[in-house]
C-alpha cells in the first residue's frame, strides 16, 4: 500500500507526537538526550553503513509484531541479534508472530517504518502494545535510538529510557537470548482484550 494511504492519526484519533515535542518532554524531565541529525536510516544495514554512534552493545533493532488475536509487541534487542520469531512467540506465550503492517505501526506507535524505537510507545496512549527488551541491553550504559524520526539518533541512558517508558504505561518485560533459546524473564500472561 502506498504511504499516502496510511492514516496520520493514532488509534484514539489523536495526532502522533512529533520528534521535537518528544525531545522537549524528555529534556523537561531532566533526561539528557544528545541527538544527531543524519540521512534517513531504514534498516540495521543502513545504520551500520552510516554509523553515527560509537558502535557496540547499545545499538539496537526493533521489531513490531502481532499475533492472530491482534495483540502487539515491540521487541527491542541488540542490533546483531538473530531472532527466531517462532521461538520468541512461544517464549512470550503469544502463539505465532507476524510483522505488523505499516498502517498498524502508524495507528499504535505513530511512526513510519525505519523510525521504530521504544520512544514510539509514547504514542500508544491506549497501552495496546507490550514492550519487551533484550536482557543484554540492560547492562549497557546507553542506548542509541530514533526519537520518532529516522533522520535522527538520540543517545539515552538505559535507566532513563526504561523509566520513561514505564511512565508511559509500558513497563519493560525482559527476555534472554542464549544457546538454549529464548527465555522470558518476567512471565505474565496477556489475556485477549
Amino acid at each position: 500500500m502506498e504511504d499516502n494511504k496510511i492514516p496520520l492519526r493514532l488509534a484514539d484519533g489523536s495526532a502522533p507526537m512529533t520528534a521535537e515535542a518528544l525531545l522537549d518532554q524528555l529534556r523537561s524531565l531532566g533526561i539528557s538526550v544528545p541527538t544527531i541529525d543524519h540521512s534517513p536510516m531504514f534498516t540495521v544495514k543502513d545504520s551500520k553503513a552510516m554509523r553515527v554512534t560509537p558502535g557496540g552493545a547499545g545499538d539496537i533493532k526493533n521489531l513490531f509484531v502481532r499475533n492472530k488475536k491482534g495483540q502487539m509487541w515491540l521487541i527491542t534487542c541488540q542490533e546483531d541479534r538473530q531472532i527466531d520469531l517462532k521461538a520468541l512467540a512461544t517464549a512470550l506465550g503469544a502463539g505465532r508472530f507476524s510483522f505488523a503492517s505499516h498502517q498498524r505501526l502508524m495507528l499504535y506507535l505513530g511512526v513510519a517504518p525505519g523510525a521504530v524505537s521504544p520512544l514510539a510507545l509514547v504514542n500508544d496512549r491506549q497501552r495496546s502494545v507490550t514492550f519487551v527488551i533484550d536482557n543484554a541491553l540492560l547492562a549497557c550504559g546507553a542506548i542509541y535510538l530514533h526519537p520518532l524520526d529516522n533522520t535522527r539518533t538520540t543517545t539515552m541512558a538505559t535507566c532513563d529510557l526504561l523509566d520513561f517508558i514505564a511512565q508511559t504505561g509500558h513497563p519493560a518485560q525482559t527476555i534472554t537470548f542464549d544457546s538454549d533459546g529464548v527465555h522470558c524473564n518476567d512471565p505474565f500472561s496477556r489475556e485477549a482484550r
